[in-house]
């Protein structure tokens, strides 16, 4: 009787402390701390660091996290400079789909496009950004608990709430490469042994002169990064001084390549190419992610960051997101290719896009008629450019850099990126490449309708639709927008391959942006010297009539070339001062596209130096453009007159 109560007691004290167990492990699992997760970012830098194998890089706090967690081979933004690769980042959607493509705009959202960071708040993150936002949009209320330069995660009231927290280095930005004095300050504290010699650096790129200038400039981008290292450490630092490193995971990256000619603002690796380093605790990892001195060639685009810190903070990822998580559970199938986009940069508008997988490259030129160092104010300030520029003109540049300053470029472009890390021998000519060139093309095309790119519409028309839809996402999401898109793709391609009768048929088309791509073809036919006699009517009357300015400047560009000056050069004045009305954002941009043909047409434009001034002045409205139309004119005019202002 005893031994049956003892085998009773045992059996229901073991059934007690199994049930006991269960409910642990269910507590435990119920109540699991969330990861914290720090966005260590700089600006302005490719991947020169010593774990990512450059012989010259001092990174030591970068090469230890490496060691400690991932690093990424194959990561590439969405554009070559700052501000649309950063709106891509903040909302999980491709700029040129967002309508914030152009260097230095202001875009609107549509309602449903919000920045990340509000899911993670509303999920009960706190959210700190240190400090830089610059999302060619105006940031929404609730993006942030604080922005600033003093916002940390250590100013959150309760201490266990998780935290998502950004810090952005800007000290490696392009202006500490161009600016001594800054270059000075930001580099002060470092030791005498990680300084560096520019004589003795090997990994000059072969489009680049050597010469002890563009030295200098190469050994200020690697004494800056070994200052950001300096900053990156410290963060580190402080999260293990507060008992947080084993329990936050860190994303180190760059927002594109270095800040130096034909890399910043391009679509080559040099541009998009970035550092990606990720830490992710024992406790977080799902699978086999972030073991320790893990190297992967998966492919990463920038627009993918904020979908994967919603991932790793089990914030479900909104269907609008273009960007796709690369870390948590669940994941989507690992990416084939990775897209980007250049559109205006700052006062220079051209239309690139791009395709890479882990070893191709294609590159669209959709304005190939416009050089690949195009004249931009703000890059020809930096000693490299000048440099460049110098000897250019000097004739003392070997051909294969003399070409970058030739007045066109390619339609297309194909790069074998393992054997041709510098992309600078084009395939797309190469018969052997005929099958990946074309699946490359099939995907840019296939990317451009799927994310309806919005970059083949001209920025004075963009701002009239804005207005009319709300966005300008929203422009080709209305009823027969995809059909409309392959319109615009079609005659924009005529526009590059001169298809005459395609061209002429557009020419009276209802719709003002088939008028634009059609004259704008007919003028680069007549660029080329081709007859177009029985054309010249059309235009005139376009140039004249056409209620669309940009429409009318397009023309008057295009009768430029046909030696009809007398009529193309009042209507240019005309719209090049059109600033006189009441402040309008699609005029804004007129002003622009003005100053650009009278500064493309050259010589044609003598005749009207002095009505030119005018585009000197200041304009009311929006600074950045009536910025931008002075520096075009000023380089206009100091290309006719040889003079070397520098009139802002």
């Amino acid at each position: 009787m005893r031994a049956r109560f003892l085998k009773t007691t045992i059996y229901s004290l073991a059934i007690i402390g199994l049930l006991f167990v269960c409910g642990s492990i269910h507590l435990s699992a119920s109540e699991s701390p969330r990861p914290n997760i720090l966005w260590i970012s700089c600006e302005d830098i490719s991947p020169h660091l010593a774990c990512y194998g450059d012989p010259h890089a001092i990174t030591p706090n970068l090469d230890q996290l490496a060691t400690e967690g991932t690093r990424y081979t194959h990561a590439f933004t969405t554009a070559g400079v700052c501000a649309p690769c950063r709106s891509g980042i903040i909302t999980g959607v491709y700029q040129s789909s967002l309508g914030t493509h152009h260097m230095r705009c202001e875009a609107q959202l549509p309602g449903f496009v919000k920045t990340f960071p509000t899911y993670l708040r509303d999920a009960g993150y706190y959210c700190t950004n240190n400090s830089k936002q610059d999302y060619q949009f105006k940031t929404p209320n609730g993006t942030w608990d604080e922005s600033s330069g003093k916002a940390h995660w250590r100013n959150r009231k309760d201490k266990n709430q998780p935290f998502f927290a950004v810090f952005n280095f800007t000290g490696c930005h392009e202006s500490g490469i161009a600016s001594k004095n800054k270059y000075i300050s930001v580099t002060k504290d470092l030791k005498p042994e990680e300084r560096q010699n520019p004589n003795a650096l090997t990994t000059l790129p072969p489009y680049y002169a050597d010469t002890p200038i563009i030295r200098e400039d190469w050994k200020r981008n690697y004494e800056l990064i070994t200052a950001m290292d300096h900053w990156a450490g410290d963060l580190i630092d402080q999260l293990k001084e507060d008992g947080l490193y084993e329990n936050t995971i860190i994303m180190f990256w760059s927002d594109h390549g270095v800040g130096l000619p034909r890399a910043k603002r391009w679509l080559y690796d040099s541009g998009t190419h970035i550092p990606l380093i990720t830490r992710i605790p024992e406790s977080f990892r799902v699978d086999d992610q972030g073991k320790p001195g893990t190297v992967t060639d998966q492919l990463v685009n920038s627009v993918d960051f904020g979908p994967t810190v919603l991932r790793l903070a089990g914030v479900e990822v909104p269907e609008h997101m273009q960007g796709q998580p690369f870390m948590g559970a669940n994941l989507p199938a690992p990416r084939d290719y990775v897209y980007g986009a250049r559109d205006r940069m700052d006062e220079r508008y051209d239309i690139i896009r791009m395709v890479r997988d882990k070893k191709y490259k294609y590159i669209r030129n959709y304005e190939p008629w416009k050089p690949i160092l195009e004249y931009v104010s703000y890059l020809e300030q930096g000693a490299t450019m000048t440099n460049l520029r110098e000897l250019f003109l000097a004739c003392e540049l070997p051909p294969e850099i003399e070409k970058l300053f030739t007045d066109s470029k390619a339609v297309e472009e194909l790069y074998d990126c393992e054997n041709d890390p510098h992309e600078v021998h084009n395939l797309a000519g190469n018969p052997e490449y005929k099958e990946r060139l074309e699946k490359m093309r099939a995907e840019h095309l296939r990317w451009m309708e799927e994310i309806r790119d919005v970059g083949l519409i001209p920025e004075p028309i963009l701002h009239l639709r804005r207005e009319q839809v709300g966005s300008e996402y929203m422009i080709l999401r209305q009823p027969g927008s995809l059909e409309y898109m392959q319109t615009l793709l079609k005659f924009a391609n005529g526009a590059v391959d001169g298809d005459l009768s395609l061209l002429r048929s557009g020419l009276n088309d209802q719709d003002n942006v088939i008028r634009y791509w059609s004259v704008t073809g007919l003028g680069n036919l007549a660029k080329k010297k081709e007859t177009l006699t029985t054309d010249v009517e059309a235009i005139t009357d376009l140039a004249l009539h056409d209620d669309t300015p940009v429409v009318r400047i397009q023309a008057a560009r295009a009768l430029c070339y046909l030696d009809q000056t007398e009529v193309a050069l009042p209507i240019l004045l005309e719209l090049l001062d059109s600033g006189t009305q009441p402040f309008d954002s699609s005029t804004q941009w007129n002003r622009v596209y003005a100053a650009t043909v009278l500064d493309e047409i050259d010589e044609q434009a003598r005749p009207v130096v002095e009505q030119m001034k005018v585009g000197l002045e200041p304009v009311q409205g929006f600074h950045s453009n009536g910025k931008y139309r002075v520096r075009i004119i000023n380089r206009a005019l100091n290309q006719l007159l040889g003079t070397k202002n520098s009139v802002e």
